[in-house]
């Protein structure tokens, strides 16, 4: 997995990519020529009016309480050309996490709703138990339904219910967290859970370790096992116990790799267990989601075999989940009242005040003492950039991205800086730089972002899940191929090294069992040839 230490639980942006105008903002757009603009201001702040913008031809103004109609009627004036509302407008991303703080709500993250699992009801009653082999999920996190959680204590690793590392508890979170108004929730939410705590204190074990926890998986009575962890070569020993937990109808799940090459990485790579690639919130292939051939043998003894190769994706880019207690960071900002999503960068605290656009902040400027230093990324490292907003007097800094997207980022591992430092999104620039107040906080959290095809993993073990309660007379191969047969296809049409089938769909999945039972198979895809060695996935 690849882990963030920039983590932000204040989210982004929108859920859905149409939009209908949101009275609650109150922002009017008013036409006006540009010679009378100075009459229609006036009248327009004599009438309530609080003046957000004037650029050319325009001018925007917030009248609180009213609504369109009202505002024409106030500004029923000839210089007036036309009155509308001042419509919001997010980055294009096809799916989202809620927006929110995820210490006072609950958030449903964007793998959710892109793999339709908030539209399968659990069944809790079928008994459904998920045996996750990691780091250990730390109890200090309450968003679980701990009364249906176990685990395993181990000599070597510790307690299974003390975290190893934040790897394991945010991985049970994307599978199970609880449905409580409260942190995230999972894809089964409140699913019975086993936890294997098999990770040493240098973050790592051994396959055997895995054989052996997957026995224990079994003992406890788990349908899957899910495994965020890989390595090189193939285990006798341990392929014989994934190889048999499946044979007595349970189903393995684990993750393809994060190297982005074509390299098959163990225990993913055995045919008893299925193989989970990453896609981020636009259904794009994750850059690092590795894609190992699906072609057996050499030769004229080469053969296809889809269970050696990434079989589905889901969400694993940016994905919020569960964390020890404090051991992440959330970030809020807001600037004239509107909040922003936003990414913590350092630096826990709050800080308000008056906004001053600090251009990319390459030197001390008097001008920004006492102020919320708004800052371009570029030229400099965010640190020295924060270090010059401090050194002039700010009270704390944003950096805004100069590409699409958010600002993802750190200070640096000598951090000399002390004020609250976010990140803010390039589609966000424009209202920040013209912003005349602003409010940044930086603070710990239990929710925080990591990536890797370690995240999509429990999305497709809590996928499984779901789906599983609901027709609980299948066996795991039977949901394996389910989930292949109903998956959104994505990428290049029909199977690739890199989606496999495409991203999961749990709407489609419980479809697909509904109407065809349980034994189905996958209708066999036709070879595939080798992946362009060329400048990315499909040589894009």
């Amino acid at each position: 997995m690849k882990l963030k230490t920039f983590l932000s639980s204040s989210l982004a942006l929108a859920i859905s990519t149409s939009f209908a105008a949101n009275a609650a903002d109150d922002r009017y757009v008013i036409q006006v020529d540009n010679s009378k603009k100075g009459v229609v201001k006036a009248l327009a702040k004599k009438l309530g009016g609080d003046i957000k913008l004037d650029s050319e031809g325009f001018i925007v103004a917030k009248f609180a309480g009213k609504d369109l109609a009202a505002v024409k009627g106030l500004l029923n004036n000839p210089h007036v050309q036309l009155v509308e509302a001042d419509q919001r407008r997010y980055p294009m991303a096809m799916y989202n996490d809620d927006l929110g703080d995820a210490m006072q709500e609950q958030l449903t993250p964007y793998a959710v709703y892109q793999s339709k699992a908030n539209q399968v009801s659990f069944n809790s009653q079928a008994g459904m138990k998920v045996c996750v082999i990691d780091s250990g999920l730390d109890r200090s996190n309450s968003d679980f339904n701990w009364g249906a959680i176990t685990g395993d204590n181990d000599s070597g690793t510790g307690n299974w219910d003390e975290n190893g590392g934040p790897h394991g508890t945010h991985v049970a979170g994307t599978v199970g967290a609880a449905d409580n108004n409260v942190g995230v929730v999972g894809m089964a939410p409140g699913v019975d859970m086993h936890i294997i705590k098999v990770f040493n204190a240098s973050g790592w074990g051994y396959s055997s370790d895995l054989a052996h926890a997957t026995n224990l998986c079994e003992q406890a009575g788990a349908n899957i096992i899910s495994m965020s962890l890989g390595g090189g070569g193939a285990n006798n020993t341990e392929s014989n116990a994934f190889a048999n937990f499946t044979a007595n109808g349970g189903l393995v799940v684990a993750a393809a790799g994060n190297d982005g090459n074509s390299v098959r990485s163990y225990p993913a790579g055995y045919e008893s267990v299925m193989m989970i690639g990453a896609n981020d919130a636009d259904n794009n292939i994750a850059d690092f989601s590795q894609f190992p051939s699906c072609t057996a043998g050499r030769g004229k003894n080469a053969t296809f075999d889809e269970t050696i190769c990434v079989e589905v994706t889901a969400g694993g880019v940016d994905t919020l989940s569960t964390y020890p207690a404090g051991m992440a960071t959330s970030a809020n900002m807001s600037a004239d009242s509107q909040a922003y999503a936003t990414s913590a960068m350092e630096n826990t605290g709050s800080a308000s005040g008056a906004a001053y656009y600090m251009g990319t902040a390459e030197a001390v400027d008097s001008s920004a003492n006492g102020k919320i230093c708004v800052i371009d990324r570029g030229n400099i490292s965010f640190h020295d950039k924060v270090q010059n907003c401090e050194n002039s007097g700010g009270l704390g800094a944003i950096i805004v991205n100069n590409e699409a997207g958010m600002l993802y980022g750190t200070l640096g591992e000598t951090n000399a800086t002390s004020i609250p430092a976010v990140g803010a999104d390039f589609a966000d620039r424009s209202s920040l730089i013209a912003a005349s107040s602003a409010s940044v906080s930086v603070d710990a959290s239990d929710y925080g972002f990591m990536s890797g095809t370690s995240m999509a993993t429990p999305a497709v073990s809590g996928i499984a899940a779901l789906v599983w309660s609901n027709h609980s007379s299948c066996t795991g191969t039977d949901i394996r191929e389910a989930l292949k047969a109903s998956a959104t296809d994505s990428g290049a049409s029909g199977h690739d090294v890199y989606f496999g089938y495409g991203i999961v769909d749990a709407v489609a999945a419980d479809a697909y069992l509904t109407a065809n039972g349980c034994g189905g198979t996958t209708p066999p895809p036709e070879p595939e040839p080798e992946p362009c060695k060329g400048n990315g996935p499909r040589c894009r």
